[in-house]
C-alpha cells in the first residue's frame, strides 16, 4: 500500500495546471480508508452522522490535497498523508458535528453496540477536533504536566461515556459541545493533581482490576487464569491491539511485562516509548476487554 501510494504522488506530482482528478480521488480514499472518525457500526451501511462527518472529512482533505498540488508541497511519504488527514479532520469536526455525535449515543439504548459504537466514535472525535483544553498547565512543570494531563483526560473521556445523558446541548452560554468536556477536564486536573500527590504511590491511580491483577502479590489461581488468557490471546486480539504505528507495543507485550513484575520504567526503556503513553494505552485497553475479563473471572 505505501508503494501505491508513493506512486499515486508522483503521478500527481507537476500537475497544477491540469489536475488528474481520478489520481486525486484514488489517493482521498487510500487516506480515507484508515481514519477512525466517520466510520459506521459495523455491519450497517454509512449513514446518519458518521456519513456526514466521513463526507466533511473527504471535502476538507481533497482541497488541502489539491492545495498542495498547486503549491508543489506533495511529499511521497504514507506519515505526511497521515498528517494531513489529520489536519482535514480537526478542520472536519465542527461544533454541530460533535453535538450530532453526543445526540447519536443519547438516542441508542443502554447498553447497546449501537451506544457503544457512537461513544468510541464521540471519544475518537474528541481526540482528533484539537479543542481539548489544556488548563492549569503554567502551574506545573512539563514532564509532570504531561503525566497529569493524560490520565485527566482519559478519565474526562471516561466521564463522558458514562454521563452522555446528563448533556444538554441547549445549556451554556455559547452551547458548545467542548466546553461541556473542558469543563470536566478542569475539574480533572485538579483532581489528578490532588491524588498524584500522595508521595506512597507508585502507579497511576485507576488503572483497574487487571492492573491490581499484575502487581508483585502472592500469585493466585485468578492472576494466572487471566496471565494464560492473555498470552493464548485465542482471538489474536490483545496482540493486535497496539500503540499507532507501534505494533510491537501492543497490548499483550505490556500485560505479560507487568505480569512478569517489570516496573513501568522498565517497558518504557525497552519499547523507547513514554510512560505516560504506556500506561494510559494500558488502562484504556483494560477498559475496552474489561467484559472479556469479567466473564473469565
Amino acid at each position: 500500500m505505501e508503494s501505491h501510494f508513493n506512486q499515486l504522488i508522483l503521478t500527481l506530482q507537476g500537475q497544477s495546471s491540469e489536475m488528474d482528478e481520478d489520481t486525486c480521488s484514488e489517493l482521498v480514499d487510500m487516506m480515507m480508508r484508515s481514519r477512525k472518525v466517520g466510520r459506521p457500526p459495523r455491519g450497517q451501511p454509512l449513514a446518519g452522522i458518521y456519513k456526514e462527518i466521513c463526507d466533511r472529512i473527504r471535502h476538507q482533505l481533497t482541497q488541502l490535497l489539491q492545495d498542495c498540488i498547486a503549491k508543489g508541497l506533495l511529499q511521497p511519504d504514507p506519515t505526511w498523508g497521515y498528517q494531513l488527514r489529520t489536519q482535514a479532520t480537526q478542520e472536519a469536526l465542527t461544533d454541530p458535528l460533535l453535538k450530532g455525535l453526543a445526540l447519536e449515543a443519547q438516542s441508542q439504548p443502554h447498553p447497546s453496540s449501537l451506544r457503544q459504537h457512537a461513544l468510541l466514535q464521540l471519544v475518537e472525535a474528541i481526540r482528533a477536533c484539537g479543542r481539548l483544553a489544556r488548563p492549569h498547565r503554567a502551574k506545573f512543570t512539563p514532564s509532570f504536566y504531561t503525566l497529569l494531563y493524560e490520565e485527566a483526560v482519559n478519565r474526562t473521556l471516561v466521564y463522558v461515556c458514562q454521563k452522555i445523558d446528563t448533556y444538554d446541548p441547549h445549556r451554556g452560554q455559547s452551547q458548545k459541545f467542548m466546553n461541556w468536556v473542558n469543563f470536566r477536564l478542569d475539574r480533572m486536573v485538579i483532581e489528578c493533581r490532588r491524588q498524584f500527590s500522595d508521595r506512597n504511590a507508585q502507579e497511576l491511580p485507576n488503572l483497574n482490576d487487571l492492573e491490581r491483577l499484575s502487581q508483585p502479590e502472592p500469585p493466585s489461581s485468578l492472576a494466572n487464569d487471566v496471565r494464560d488468557y492473555i498470552a493464548n490471546d485465542p482471538e489474536d486480539l490483545f496482540k493486535s491491539t497496539h500503540i499507532r504505528k507501534r505494533p510491537d507495543a501492543n497490548f499483550q507485550t505490556i500485560a505479560l511485562a507487568r505480569f512478569a513484575n517489570q516496573s513501568w520504567e522498565e517497558i518504557s526503556t525497552q519499547l523507547e516509548i513514554k510512560i505516560p503513553t504506556l500506561s494510559s494505552f494500558f488502562q484504556r485497553c483494560c477498559d475496552k476487554f474489561s467484559d472479556r475479563f469479567q466473564e473469565l473471572i
